[in-house]
Formats: C-alpha cells, sequence, structure tokens
C-alpha cells in the first residue's frame, strides 16, 4: 500500500538506525539514512520524502533545531524517536511542529503503525467536497490547506486533522478522547497531553491571523469550534 512512499531516518546511532531501515524494509517501505542534522537537511534540499523519523540528541545541529528548521519550510510529516520520556520534553517537540512522539526502547509493531498513520493521513483523499467553510476559514481538501482571512495558515499534518475534524463538527464539545481516537486511530488513555498541545498552536497561529475567536475550551469535556 505504500510501497511508492520514501523514509527519511536522522538517527545518529547506526545499529538503531539500521534497526529503523530493517522494521521499514519489513513493511515494504523504503527508507534513507542520514547521521547528523546536516547530513539531513541535504538529504531533504536534494531528495523528496513522505516522513521524517527524527533523532533528538543529534551531533551538530540538535534534532530541536533541525525540526524548527524543517518547520519553516514544509509540512512533511514528521515523528519523533528519543531517549527522551519526560511530558515536558515531549510537549516541547510537539509545539515545534512535530506530529507524533516515539519513545526509545520502541517496538517493531509501534514504529510499523505510527508511521502508516501518518503516512495514509498525508495521502488521504476523502469523497466529501473538496471546500469547506466555517466564518472565515476555507478548507480544501485535496490541496490539505486551510485558507484564514484569504491568508494561508501553517500547519502541520496533525494540527491540519485536528483543525479539519472541528470544522466537520462545528458548535458541538468534542472531547480529547473523541479528538485523539479520531485522529491517531488508538487508544486513548487520558494521560497524554497531545491534543492540547496542537489545539494551543492552532489558536496561536490563528491569533496571528485574526483577534477572533475560532477554539474554545469547554472545561470538563474538551473543545469546541466557534
Amino acid at each position: 500500500m505504500y510501497e511508492d512512499k520514501r523514509i527519511l531516518i536522522i538517527e545518529d546511532d547506526q545499529e538503531i538506525s539500521r534497526l529503523l531501515r530493517v522494521i521499514l524494509a519489513k513493511s515494504h517501505l523504503e527508507s534513507v539514512a542520514a547521521y547528523s542534522g546536516t547530513e539531513g537537511l541535504l538529504q531533504l534540499q536534494n531528495n523528496t520524502f513522505d516522513l521524517i523519523l527524527l533523532d533528538l540528541m543529534l551531533p551538530g545541529k540538535s534534532g530541536e533545531e533541525l525540526l524548527k528548521e524543517i518547520r519553516e519550510k514544509s509540512s512533511i510529516p514528521i515523528i519523533v524517536i528519543s531517549a527522551k520520556v519526560d511530558l515536558e520534553n515531549k510537549v516541547h517537540v510537539l509545539k515545534l511542529g512535530a506530529d507524533d512522539y516515539i519513545t526509545k526502547p520502541f517496538h517493531q509493531e509501534e514504529v510499523v503503525a505510527r508511521v502508516e498513520v501518518q503516512l495514509r493521513k498525508a495521502s488521504s483523499h476523502p469523497e466529501q467536497s473538496a471546500e469547506i467553510r466555517w466564518r472565515d476559514l476555507k478548507m480544501n481538501m485535496e490541496k490539505r490547506s486551510m485558507i484564514l482571512k484569504e491568508k494561508e495558515l501553517q500547519l502541520t499534518n496533525a494540527e491540519f486533522d485536528i483543525l479539519t475534524f472541528f470544522i466537520n463538527n462545528p458548535e458541538r464539545a468534542l472531547s480529547k478522547k473523541e479528538i485523539y481516537e479520531s485522529i491517531w486511530n488508538g487508544t486513548y488513555y487520558g494521560d497524554d497531553n497531545t491534543i492540547s498541545v496542537h489545539v494551543s498552536n492552532l489558536r496561536r497561529k490563528i491569533s496571528e491571523l485574526t483577534a477572533e475567536e475560532y477554539i474554545k475550551t469547554i472545561w470538563g469535556v474538551g473543545f469546541m469550534l466557534v
């Protein structure tokens, strides 16, 4: 299903990099290895990829710096794979624009599942109308673009999918569980801060274009598009 997809692995540990390539190859996914932030940037400049697996502790340019730099130019799906397990660090990289986060040591099935979710979202073409409007928001599903006040919102794939879910369910209180399981197709365990971080990013980007409120917090429930 994803045989034509290419994944860039930016990981300085050669054994882990090799393991990731083996895992992806078993799922018929092509991958290219880069062992530093600089090498990763060169690969992105000279080749086309569909997804990035990114380590944080890289020689020279750190994974955080690289993530920020990539997000200034591209919305390519990025999954961070790191030994850093604290919530604060996870929240930080999600705010920088990562679409997902996997902690080391990881399971083969988890890597494949999360990669396939991101590839599926990036290549999905819903049968619904290509363009949907809500107030001054205009969403184009075919182009995966979101226009507000005639200016394009620069969104990550996760942010786009969450805002799309909101637009398809306007003025309805949506719980974090409902949002998470709809977007990530996985079980929500109640202690994940992913949704709050992505919604915070969406609010910040919307506020840069308008002072009007679009996403309201419904205390004890979740969020609502208003």
